[in-house]
């Protein structure tokens, strides 16, 4: 048994599962958010995260597990890992072959530049998510934490959905794919083609003017300052 099965075989009783499993921890309110995350997997059975077990209260837990692990470990609170993967020594050969003045100190620093730029980039989507997580329940949009419907991010109140990605380029087939025969607004904040932010485009899906770049880029510098472990630096980082 499956939860999409779950959820359609009795919509009403799933439902009840759900609160009562909130209820009965002590760590999540039923009424703060994932009331909502989980009324439009019932809404939308297809998109509901592909959980097994052996019925439907098993199944179910399993499912309000995932969503409050989701928020548990989210990027302000997380302590992110770094590559172990072993840089290949041919990229400075390759870098040196074209720029000759680099020395070996140089190409070294580029060597962990790159991989701090990249651990970086890990982190972007994470963040873009958390900074929308904590912004957008003044407009009654609460976070699907624990990627707890597929590959949608926020549901409001009224229970439309919503799909944000940080770059017009990051959405994969799968992603694309969940939207046919359903309705769900898609938002990017940057065009990879031209480098034009949307946050424009947020504020028309919300009817506001709240959201720009610069407010995203003062959320990342306070997450990072509260929490400077959720950019994950090697030791031997020269750049340190």
């Amino acid at each position: 048994m499956i939860l999409m099965e779950v959820l359609k075989q009795n919509p009403t009783k799933a439902e009840e599962i759900a609160k009562s499993i909130c209820n009965d921890y002590q760590k999540i309110n039923w009424n703060d958010g994932i009331c909502y995350i989980f009324k439009a997997c019932i809404k939308h059975p297809q998109l509901s995260a592909h959980i097994n077990g052996s019925c439907a209260e098993d199944i179910i837990k399993k499912w309000v597990d995932k969503y409050i692990k989701g928020k548990q470990i989210r990027i302000s609170q997380r302590i992110s890992k770094f590559s172990r993967t072993v840089a290949d020594p041919i990229i400075s050969e390759i870098i040196k072959s074209r720029i000759k003045s680099l020395t070996a100190d140089q190409l070294e620093k580029i060597k962990y530049a790159h991989r701090l730029s990249m651990s970086a980039e890990n982190i972007l989507g994470l963040l873009l998510e958390e900074y929308l997580a904590d912004n957008l329940l003044e407009f009654k949009w609460h976070f699907a934490w624990g990627e707890t419907i597929k590959s949608v991010d926020f549901c409001s109140e009224d229970l439309k959905l919503l799909q944000i990605k940080n770059r017009s380029n990051s959405e994969n087939s799968s992603s694309s794919s969940v939207r046919v025969n359903t309705t769900i607004t898609k938002w990017y904040r940057v065009d990879a083609n031209t480098g034009i932010y949307k946050w424009d485009e947020l504020n028309q899906i919300l009817k506001t003017s709240k959201f720009n770049e610069d407010s995203f880029i003062d959320y990342v510098k306070k997450i990072l300052l509260a929490n400077p472990n959720a950019l994950a630096v090697e030791e031997n980082n020269p750049w340190l």
